[in-house]
């Protein structure tokens, strides 16, 4: 898990940066509706959770602390209407987030602090645990790092002896329908941290998780690279934007 990087707002026009802090003057009045709203959805929320209100007012929670002296609403309903849906919007690289008029660098900071919350949680439920036991949580752990990308991206989770996960590491990025696998590099890896299996795992940004030509060929590249090393290959994942599939159940492993 990655937090906020350095370079996560090096794309982004200046004047985009500084639009959500200048939207309202210094020293303006804090109007009482907005003062209101507020607290009623703050309330609404701890009595109720997330289930009780809808996304738009979610991101609303979120955007409050962004933008404290503004209605965020419109905000929050245009970013909606431009990816769809909570977690999309999350998800969202920083210079497509700054495409929307009213975004800058502190609205983008709250949302990737969100993102970045919700990754490490999931991640805590199986980093350190017996994962063939728990595949579910595993499982929800890929979808929410990796369902709503834009672009493909290549984990590789390595298990000790006892199926423990020592380690969860990104290996690498590609475009919509493409991403780079070297077999030798995870080997080496899984050699490096002394680890006994293998979980390979990348998502269709299309939402489509069948496999293509090239996955299978990867996936069996990395199974008899991995078995010439005695190290087993237990699955490798693929996931969409509803739905995972399973090369071990589909009977590609």
């Amino acid at each position: 898990m990655t937090g906020l990087q350095p370079s996560l707002f090096s794309d982004i026009p200046q004047s985009a940066l500084a639009e959500d802090e200048t939207a309202v003057p210094v020293g303006s009045p804090y109007p009482s509706y907005i003062r209101d709203h507020r607290q009623r959805l703050r309330s609404r929320f701890l009595r109720g959770g997330a289930a009780a209100i809808p996304d738009y007012e979610m991101l609303e929670l979120v955007l409050f602390r962004a933008i404290p002296r503004r209605d965020v609403k419109p905000l929050a309903r245009a970013l909606l209407e431009q990816f769809g849906d909570f977690n999309r919007v999350l998800s969202a690289p920083a210079p497509r987030l700054a495409e929307i008029k009213g975004i800058g660098e502190s609205v983008i900071t709250e949302l990737k602090i969100v993102e970045a919350a919700a990754h490490r949680l999931a991640q805590s439920r199986i980093l350190q645990h017996q994962v063939l036991s728990d595949w579910d949580a595993l499982v929800t752990y890929c979808h929410t790092s990796m369902a709503h990308r834009e672009t493909e991206q290549f984990r590789v989770f390595y298990l000790d002896r006892k199926n423990v996960l020592i380690a969860d590491e990104e290996q690498a990025r590609g475009t919509v329908n493409h991403v780079p696998v070297y077999p030798r590099e995870v080997v080496k890896r899984a050699l490096e941290l002394n680890a006994s299996a293998l979980i390979l795992v990348h998502n269709h940004p299309s939402g489509d998780p069948t496999p293509s030509q090239s996955d299978i060929a990867m996936t069996e590249q990395v199974r008899d690279a991995a078995a010439a090393l005695e190290i087993t290959l237990h699955d490798h994942l693929i996931i969409g934007k509803s739905r995972e599939l399973s090369f071990r159940s589909a009977g590609y492993l």
